[in-house]
């Protein structure tokens, strides 16, 4: 296993213990890194609790990354708790439940503006801060989904909002090269997590990408949370810019397998 002792780092968006922030989060303690966590609203925060106390972390702070205040204050803590800063995940993105249903074309501009903020513009404002904290280089990652440059039926805004966060990741990772901070995505394929099962149709395109992809499986929590312990890790020294896939081979396809057709 790849080591991170020494190493320590912000969790951000993990809601239960089936979300991909905990799977990577989980993976990075059994590395040996010392974590923070971020949650939004009381309700997460009792979820995360016992999660956080499980890998050896009381370091919690409630965090809205629409609002400046809330912000502010969440690296101000982490500046005084610790001073420095190795790595941030950001797992973090939101659209209205109702339009990952049916057509594209009928996204209301208020969720528009909502969902590239929080999905996408989010991810620069705590890139910004957290890069202030990183005085001797670090990594930082977010999570994108191959909705971002294919159509996936019901995806909608989500996708958009995931192609405009790709691209923040490459002119995010070219600014902030020169400091030694490398900035990348994992893809992984559809999960079952609260965040996923929003999407309209979620259960169909899980059970399609698993039997189709070269791998015939769907990621887990626990491959996702090593790619991302490479990418955190003095393994990924050189690695930046990138939109690393954890689908088991599924982007790859042109059309679905021959017995399936």
């Amino acid at each position: 296993m790849i080591g991170m002792q020494g190493k320590r780092g912000l969790v951000m968006g993990v809601a239960n213990e089936r979300s991909i922030a905990w799977g990577i989060a989980k993976a990075m303690a059994d590395a040996g890194a010392e974590l923070a966590f971020t949650y939004q609203g009381e309700a997460f925060g009792k979820r995360l609790e016992p999660l956080a106390a499980s890998v050896g972390s009381n370091l919690m702070v409630d965090v809205d990354v629409t609002n400046e205040d809330s912000m502010d204050a969440a690296f101000q803590m982490i500046k005084d708790q610790w001073g420095s800063l190795d790595f941030v995940v950001h797992a973090i993105a939101y659209s209205d439940k109702s339009e990952l249903t049916g057509r594209f074309i009928n996204t209301s501009r208020a969720n528009f503006k909502n969902s590239l903020t929080i999905s996408c513009y989010s991810f620069i404002d705590v890139a910004k801060r957290a890069s202030e904290l990183m005085p001797d280089g670090g990594s930082l990652m977010t999570l994108t989904y191959q909705g971002s440059n294919a159509v996936t039926p019901n995806y909608n805004v989500m996708g958009v909002a995931k192609a405009a966060l790709e691209s923040a990741v490459r002119y995010l990772a070219n600014d902030l090269g020169p400091d030694g901070i490398r900035v990348n995505a994992i893809s992984p394929g559809p999960m079952k997590t609260l965040a996923g099962a929003a999407i309209g149709g979620a259960r169909k395109t899980y059970k399609h990408t698993g039997e189709n992809a070269p791998l015939r499986s769907n990621a887990t929590l626990e491959a996702v949370g090593g790619t991302a312990v490479y990418l955190a890790s003095d393994a990924g020294a050189f690695t930046t810019g990138e939109i690393i896939r954890v689908d088991g081979g599924y982007h790859v396809l042109g059309m679905p397998q021959g017995e399936n057709l």
